[in-house]
């Protein structure tokens, strides 16, 4: 029975840790370092709408004629790269007549000194990975001492052949972690055998994967990017699971970089930023503050309100109500970790708002059947299990029916590619509603609000309330809305 009882102070302290974490963050300051462990709502990369950004337009580098297939290719890659850097507030045209590629993208948040130059560089780069046999190259000076590098060698492996790029510690012969990180490679079928045929010639001491350049007595494989070698290891032993590692003294944000940018495909030609301007807010942060202390305010009127019409359920429907608002904002704000942060669009802030509504109407159908069973005259015991059983099928029909319209939406504005996708976003399109990365957002944070709410306020609740019922204290029948026997 005790153990019961502990349920509703366990619960009850980590949905309130979790929301405070989820607003604060968890740093370490040491001097000018900060250390992030866990993000708070600081993190969040705000929309165009609500803090501004980036117009970009690019052309072919070396005046290319592209084809419009081509120009599709490089607007599929714009948008995979801009999901991966968890940026979902974005748009992405192609003007096939001029081969331009406009792209528009929201400001860093936080970030006061903005360079746009600088922001669009990564997304417009070519990133072409190579892995090269030996490690050596030619250069050349023009008369303005611009130095141009041709890498030697045969190749190896390219991006292409590679399925997945992550970050992982690096480890030394000891076995303990260094302050560097690597980025760890998973191979395609098309690049194993490749790979595997390169590191046996490797260590059979192939004259061709000599290192020409450095210590001219190892034998090594150099991994290039673009023009720009970032490393050559030593190759001591046949890889032929289909795995590598590059490394290169990197922090861990410039592994992050490089492997966004493997991971984001490769273009078919050389990019060129034509133009660049920033674009001003068509909301601005004062009118966000306005609006965020109007949802706290929304909220809190709310919980009162719930709590007023049923009692003690109405409490515990308040705290699953900060819990899945505070669980919404930890998956925006990449609390959990497994996912930078991504972006809050004014259309976000609707889903998030529309969810709240979802977990408001699962505690009201569950307080109605709690007061419908009391009156029956059932025990408490019996009244709570009862409620709560032929409560969970409308709510899972009413939550269900509101998933698959979110998933629905982000399958036709994200980056999907599929015929049913493509025919909502003509819909859309023909209607004049934009069909870019807000109405993504909005189904984002809509359907991370519907989960959380069945977490909150069907698990979590229930688990709250059937534990304070077994308080003596909480045990009168018109805590729950019904009449004392």
């Amino acid at each position: 029975m005790k153990a019961k009882k502990s349920v509703f102070f366990i619960v009850f302290f980590l949905i309130v840790a979790f929301a405070a974490s989820t607003v604060f963050g968890v740093k370490n300051q040491y001097g000018d370092l900060t250390t992030v462990y866990i993000k708070g709502l600081k993190d969040i990369r705000l929309g165009i709408d609500i803090q501004g950004g980036v117009d970009v337009t690019f052309g072919p580098e070396d005046g290319t004629d592209a084809t419009e297939g081509q120009l599709n290719a490089v607007e599929e890659v714009m948008k995979t790269r801009l999901v991966t850097l968890g940026i979902n507030d974005y748009e992405v045209y192609v003007d096939d007549s001029n081969d331009k590629v406009i792209v528009r993208f929201p400001w860093k948040n936080g970030e006061s000194d903005f360079d746009p130059e600088s922001a669009v560089a990564e997304l417009g780069e070519t990133a072409k990975l190579q892995f090269r046999a030996g490690y050596n190259y030619t250069s050349e000076v023009d008369d303005l001492g611009n130095t141009t590098i041709t890498p030697g060698g045969d190749i190896i492996l390219e991006g292409t052949d590679i399925d997945e790029a992550f970050v992982k510690p690096e480890i030394d012969s000891s076995g303990n972690q260094t302050e560097h990180y690597m980025v760890a490679l998973k191979l395609k079928e098309s690049g194993r055998d490749a790979f595997a045929n390169a590191t046996q010639a490797a260590v059979n001491k192939d004259a061709a994967y000599l290192d020409t350049k450095g210590s001219g007595s190892r034998y090594v494989i150099s991994i290039w990017m673009d023009t720009n070698c970032i490393s050559y290891p030593a190759v001591n032993d046949v890889i032929s699971k289909g795995e590598a590692n590059i490394t290169g003294d990197f922090d861990y944000d410039g592994a992050k970089a490089l492997a966004d940018k493997i991971n984001g495909g490769a273009l078919p030609f050389n990019l060129k930023t034509e133009t660049f301007k920033t674009i001003s807010p068509s909301m601005g942060k004062g009118a966000l503050r306005i609006m965020m202390m109007s949802g706290i305010i929304a909220l809190c009127l709310i919980m009162i309100y719930m709590i007023v019409l049923y009692r003690l359920p109405g409490f515990v429907a308040a705290v699953a109500l900060l819990g899945q608002v505070a669980g919404t904002l930890a998956v925006i704000s990449g609390w959990f970790g497994f996912e930078s942060s991504n972006t809050l669009t004014i259309p976000g802030i609707a889903g998030i708002i529309l969810a709240i509504g979802m977990g408001v109407d699962c505690n009201i159908i569950t307080g109605e059947r709690i007061k419908e069973e009391l009156h029956t005259g059932k025990s408490l015991d019996s009244a709570l299990k009862s409620a709560y059983k032929r409560s969970f099928t409308s709510i899972l029909d009413g939550n269900m029916t509101v998933i698959i319209v979110a998933v629905i939406l982000m399958g036709a504005f994200g980056v999907s590619t599929s015929f049913f996708a493509k025919l909502l976003k003509f819909l859309f399109t023909w209607f004049g509603v934009s069909t870019e990365g807000t109405i993504y957002s909005f189904g984002f944070t809509l359907l991370t609000g519907v989960v959380f709410n069945f977490i909150m306020g069907v698990l979590a609740s229930r688990l709250m309330l059937t534990s304070l019922s077994k308080f003596k204290a909480f045990q009168n029948r018109k805590l729950y809305g019904g009449a004392e026997k």
